[in-house]
């Protein structure tokens, strides 16, 4: 008697090779025995004509504050997400002195977009140290297992304090004072150490996140702790990731060279295709690859669809900046939808111009090229140039800013408008498709539990299933085998979680069951569910039969269960196991 068997489910088993038909034992949260189970299971499940996968696990997410109050991890949880790495880009909440909470709530606040009244509200602040965030965070129930990182900007104001906050170098002992908490960090169990070098990641106050401007000797002194103790990740955004031009492209990815050359450990790093150099991207994807026969490991790490944002009353939209507009933007969103159908407040608003600037109109092209309506169920992540509200203008002979304020406002449309703003140079995602088929590239740049207001990309993993496997017709697609690959076993092996991301005995029991053939996304939609009232954009998916954590099923048909298997998974020594 198993604890449970999948019956007859198409298994496409995270290592790449062809999907068969078969049967997963489980027994003690651990997969016991795949291919024809005989006997019987406590639970059963009937997967015929469904297909079968390990748990997703996903490495760029930014859940650091949101794991103390919320056990499901939404949006996550609903796109078959059973693994998450947190504390990326070098924002996080530990180590944190007591007196410095409030400014760890604006970093996180400023970069990722995470109301800070929600931080503030729902963080329960049980640590001071590193290994004490993780002694924490190992307390909570959740649905799923979460693995942190230790963040460069938490880890340099803590010692450094003002200082640190400031992007001052640090002194000698400064920087073996961090060092010193790295180590404790990875001995601790976190499974890497994050930065950003972006000027695009800013703090609420409008300062770069503290590591912006590191010099190298801080950074391969912090990277050699990784060599040291050997273990764990060096991830970080690089100069020039967020779209801001660069003087030296490949400056950043010649230091990552040496330093993970030198220390023996892994560096991933954010790769988008950039409009201001569309085709740089093909050079930094050369020199990872070049980089293995120097003995460095480098992984970009890329996004499975463009990095948007989502534009409506609810988030950010052309108007809101307009005094007409800033009049009536404190109403609930149905007041303000209506307000605004007002014929004549719809021609003041149309004809006035914003009375302040946004501080990073400059790095993205105006006007309305890449502004899309999006459709109410399955969005399209890849629509044609004709497509755009610009396009639509032109061939009507209409106001594009028009067009736009009547999409937002109308009751007959989905009021969402797709924003791409990195990876969409050309109007297609060749590119991606080209970056994600790169022996060295990982996917990820999810941003899950970040970027609330603005981004909705969680629901990447579904995406890649339907519009990369299934759906695409403006060019080719990716093999399903090569998808869920790129979801489970190759995230997992850079992170060294090697017990997941098989479906094979031993490995642990993170199971996708989906219905393939009608697996969709739905719409974004902006809800009010974060503590304090925070708001944010969540997204839900149809076509997950169930999803399974160490065995026990938490979701069936989208919908909780309410087991909570989760843990937190420290790191270790291990290395890459070889297919």
């Amino acid at each position: 008697m198993h604890d449970l068997i999948i019956r007859n489910g198409s298994l496409c088993d995270g290592s790449g090779i062809p999907v068969r038909t078969g049967d997963v034992a489980v027994d003690h949260g651990v997969i016991t025995r795949v291919g024809r189970v005989p006997g019987r299971g406590r639970t059963e499940i009937d997967a015929g004509g469904h297909l079968v996968t390990p748990g997703f696990v996903d490495i760029h997410t930014h859940f650091d504050g949101q794991v103390s109050w919320d056990p499901q991890l939404t949006p996550s949880c609903w796109h078959g997400v059973t693994s998450v790495v947190m504390g990326n880009c070098g924002v996080g909440f530990a180590p944190a002195q007591p007196d410095r909470h409030d400014w760890l709530i604006g970093l996180m606040e400023g970069v990722e977009d995470i109301p800070g009244a929600s931080l503030s509200e729902g963080i329960t602040w049980e640590w001071e140290t590193f290994p004490e965030y993780l002694d924490a965070v190992e307390r909570l129930p959740r649905v799923m297992d979460v693995a942190a990182q230790v963040p460069h900007g938490a880890l340099r104001a803590y010692v450094m304090g003002d200082r640190g906050a400031a992007n001052e170098p640090p002194t000698e002992e400064d920087l073996r004072r961090m060092c010193a908490l790295v180590r404790q960090g990875l001995q601790a169990g976190a499974i890497g150490f994050s930065t950003s070098r972006t000027v695009t990641h800013l703090a609420i106050t409008g300062d770069p996140v503290p590591g912006t401007f590191a010099a190298e000797d801080e950074l391969f002194a912090l990277g050699g702790v990784l060599g040291e103790v050997g273990t764990g990740v060096f991830q970080l955004v690089p100069l020039g990731a967020g779209g801001e031009k660069v003087d030296d492209p490949l400056g950043e990815i010649k230091w990552m060279r040496r330093l993970s050359a030198a220390v023996g450990r892994p560096i991933t790093f954010g790769l988008f295709q950039n409009d201001n150099d569309p085709d740089g991207w093909r050079e930094l994807l050369q020199v990872a690859e070049d980089a293995v026969a120097s003995g460095a490991d480098l992984h970009p790490q890329v996004a499975g669809r463009p990095f948007s944002i989502i534009i409506s009353l609810d988030s950010t939209h052309p108007f809101r900046r307009r005094p007409s507009y800033k009049r009536i933007a404190h109403l609930p969103a149905a007041e303000r939808r209506a307000a605004m159908r007002d014929p004549a407040l719809r021609e003041k608003i149309l004809g006035e111009a914003p009375d302040d600037a946004d501080p990073r109109s400059s790095l993205f092209p105006q006007g309305y090229e890449r502004h899309f309506p999006m459709k109410a169920n399955q969005p399209d992540y890849e629509p044609g140039a004709d497509e755009s509200f610009d396009a639509i203008a032109r061939r009507t002979g209409q106001n594009p800013e028009t067009l736009i304020y009547d999409f937002l406002t109308s009751e007959d449309t989905s009021g969402m408008i797709f924003r791409p703003l990195l990876g969409y140079s050309e109007y297609t995602l060749d590119p991606i498709r080209e970056m994600l088929l790169h022996p060295q590239a990982v996917l990820g740049l999810s941003d899950a539990g970040a970027h609330c207001r603005l981004i909705c990309d969680a629901s990447t993993p579904t995406s890649m299933l339907t519009h990369w496997v299934r759906d695409r017709s403006r060019g080719a697609r990716l093999p399903l085998e090569f998808v869920v690959k790129k979801q489970t076993w190759e995230p997992a092996q850079l992170y060294g979680l090697r017990d997941r991301g098989l479906l094979r005995p031993g490995y642990r029991a993170d199971i996708n069951i989906i219905d393939l053939d009608r697996l969709s996304l739905r719409s974004p939609e902006f809800v009010h569910d974060l503590p304090a009232g925070g708001g944010r954009l969540i997204q839900k998916a149809d076509g997950y039969v169930a999803t399974v954590v160490a065995g026990e099923i938490t979701f069936r048909e989208g919908e909780a269960t309410g087991a909570l298997p989760g843990r937190l998974v420290r790191g270790t020594r291990s290395g890459p196991v070889v297919l």
